[in-house]
């Protein structure tokens, strides 16, 4: 296999309301404040991006908003193809509630480091440990059609820490101990012997 190489970066932050609630695959706002205060990061990042990429993001327009930041900030405007393999984690019915609503719904005791537990599955959605696997198959998949190329990827944090995961070989509640911040740069490689983790929750800037 040719080596493909990933930078994965997860969109900026969301607006303040959205915060209060569950918003999972909701397609939310970004928090506008933000992205006037964190034009430093944007422009660290077109500096920081490879200019011979291939450019994906999700369905959902944060995640397109974030690439079209970082192009007013000094990256050359790409084409962006949308991939749904790497959309976040689905919360189904749970999505909407309040962050105090979730606790008595709950089968596992809560993660340390995320409202659900890997196993955790909320009903008409995905548990932390389905999302490795679909986001594992897409980067495979992903690792054939763009060999040899270099592909920047504008993601969520529950797909980036099942990207993570999926190279590392490692369970869902461990993933769950990953830190990744918004705006914050983690890269793979796939190569003919597996997968290398270059960097992960790298901030720009800093």
């Amino acid at each position: 296999m040719i080596e493909t190489g990933f930078w994965l970066i997860r969109h900026a932050l969301v607006a303040e309301n959205a915060r209060a609630f569950l918003y999972g695959v909701m397609d939310v706002p970004l928090c506008e404040p933000t992205l006037l205060e964190q034009a430093p990061m944007y422009r660290s990042l077109a500096a920081r991006l490879p200019r011979l990429a291939d450019w994906l993001v999700t369905p959902l327009s944060r995640t397109r908003r974030t690439a079209e930041t970082i192009f007013a900030h000094g990256y050359p405007a790409a084409e962006l193809r949308v991939e749904a393999g790497l959309t976040e984690q689905s919360l189904g019915e749970w999505q909407g509630l309040a962050h105090h609503e979730l606790p008595p719904r709950l089968r596992f005791k809560a993660h340390a480091f995320w409202p659900l537990a890997g196993d955790e599955q909320p009903p008409g959605g995905e548990s932390m440990a389905a999302v490795i696997v679909r986001v594992g198959a897409t980067m495979e998949r992903l690792a054939k059609s763009h060999a040899g190329r270099e592909v920047v990827i504008i993601s969520h944090g529950g797909a980036i820490r099942g990207a993570i995961a999926h190279a590392l070989g490692i369970g869902a509640d461990s993933a769950l101990h990953l830190s990744v911040q918004n705006l914050s740069l983690s890269r793979l490689q796939r190569l003919a012997d597996g997968w290398r983790v270059q960097c992960v929750n790298e901030l720009p800037g800093y």
